[in-house]
C-alpha cells in the first residue's frame, strides 16, 4: 500500500513507487538547497544553500552532515563528472568551475565572446567529456545569493564547454530563463528548463526537449516536453527507464517518456532540485527550500549522463 508521500494520476507510476516507503526529512536550516550531487565512491551527498553561501555534505553512512565548503561563492548546481570530480555552478564567481583530486579550483568557463557570463545555474556532463551549462541571471539579479550587477551579454543562453580545447559554445539562445538541464539516458536529446514566468508575465514555466545533432557538439529541432502545473520547474534528473524527474511548487513530478505526467511525491516545501544516489541509484535525493529530503524508489537513476 501506497504512503500519501506518493499521488498516483496514472497506473504506470505505481511501478515505480515501494509500498509503506515515506518521505523522509534528512537536514533542515538553509535559506535555499539547490544542486545535489552524489559521490558514490564516498556515499555522501553534496548540496548548495546558495543564500547562506555553503555547500553542505550529508554522509549517507551515519547521517551526518557537515560544511563542505564555506564560503562558497554562492555556488548553485552541481554534477560529477566522469573521473569523479566534482563541478559547479558560481552565481558569485560568474563560472562553472571544477574541485580536483587534490581540492584545487579550477574555472572551466567564465565567459563567452569575451564578455563575462550571468551566473551559471545548473549543468550536466556529456559522456564525450563535454560540460553543458545554463545561464540565467538569477545570481545577479539580486544580491541574495550573489553579487547583483547588469548582464554584459545581455541574453541568458545554454552553452557547451568543449573537452579538447575548453571553448565556450552557445548551443541555444532562444530561451528567457534557462534554468534546469539533462541529457536523456541515451543522450539523443537534450532537455533544458525555461522559468521565464520568473521574469516576463504568463512567461514559459516548461521544459523543452532538443534533438541533439550528429555530431554530438550542437542542437537540432526541439519541442516543449511539458508544462508545470504548480508553480515552476527547476532542476531534474531522469531514471534509466526514460522517467522524468522534476522539481515542481507541490513536490517532484515524474513524467513518462513520451511527457505524461502519470505521478507526484508530495513534500512539504517548494522543490528546487533533486538527483538520484545511493547504493543502488535508486533513493532519491530532494532539495526543498529549507531541507533536504529523500525517498526510495522503484527506479534507478541514468548513470551518465547523471
Amino acid at each position: 500500500m501506497l504512503t500519501p508521500s506518493f499521488e498516483v494520476l496514472d497506473e504506470r507510476f505505481e511501478k515505480l513507487a515501494y509500498g509503506n516507503v515515506h518521505l523522509e526529512k534528512l537536514y533542515t536550516g538553509c535559506r535555499w538547497a539547490e544542486g545535489p550531487a552524489y559521490f558514490p565512491a564516498g556515499k555522501y551527498l553534496v548540496w548548495s544553500d546558495i543564500p547562506n553561501d555553503r555547500v553542505l555534505r550529508y554522509d549517507e553512512t551515519d547521517g551526518s552532515v557537515s560544511t563542505f565548503l564555506a564560503p562558497a561563492m554562492n555556488h548553485n548546481g552541481h554534477t560529477v563528472d566522469r573521473e569523479g570530480r566534482l563541478i559547479s555552478c558560481e552565481h558569485r564567481g560568474r563560472c562553472v568551475s571544477r574541485i580536483e583530486h587534490d581540492g584545487k579550483r579550477t574555472v572551466l568557463a567564465d565567459r563567452f565572446d569575451g564578455k563575462r557570463l550571468n551566473s551559471p545555474n545548473d549543468v550536466v556532463v556529456k559522456s564525450d567529456g563535454s560540460i553543458w551549462f545554463t545561464d540565467p541571471t538569477y545570481g545577479i539579479d539580486t544580491e541574495y545569493e550573489g553579487d547583483a550587477a547588469p548582464s554584459e551579454i545581455g541574453a541568458s543562453n545554454v552553452y557547451r564547454i568543449d573537452p579538447a580545447n575548453g571553448a565556450v559554445t552557445a548551443v541555444a539562445t532562444d530561451f528567457v530563463k534557462p534554468n534546469g538541464i539533462a541529457f536523456s539516458p541515451d543522450e539523443q536529446e537534450l532537455y533544458v528548463v525555461d522559468t521565464g514566468a520568473t521574469h516576463v508575465k504568463n512567461g514559459p514555466r516548461h521544459i523543452r526537449a532538443f534533438k541533439v545533432n550528429a555530431d554530438g557538439k550542437s542542437l537540432g529541432e526541439n519541442r516543449v516536453f511539458a508544462t508545470c502545473t504548480v508553480g515552476l520547474f527547476d532542476g531534474f534528473r531522469f531514471d534509466t527507464k526514460g522517467n522524468l524527474w522534476t522539481s515542481a511548487g507541490d513536490g517532484v513530478h515524474c513524467y513518462a517518456p513520451e511527457g505524461a505526467l502519470i505521478g507526484k511525491i508530495k513534500t512539504p516545501e517548494v522543490v528546487a532540485n533533486v538527483c538520484f544516489g545511493g547504493p543502488k541509484r535508486n533513493r532519491l535525493f530532494i532539495c526543498g527550500t529549507t531541507s533536504l529530503y529523500s525517498i526510495y524508489l522503484n527506479a534507478q537513476g541514468a548513470t551518465w549522463p547523471r
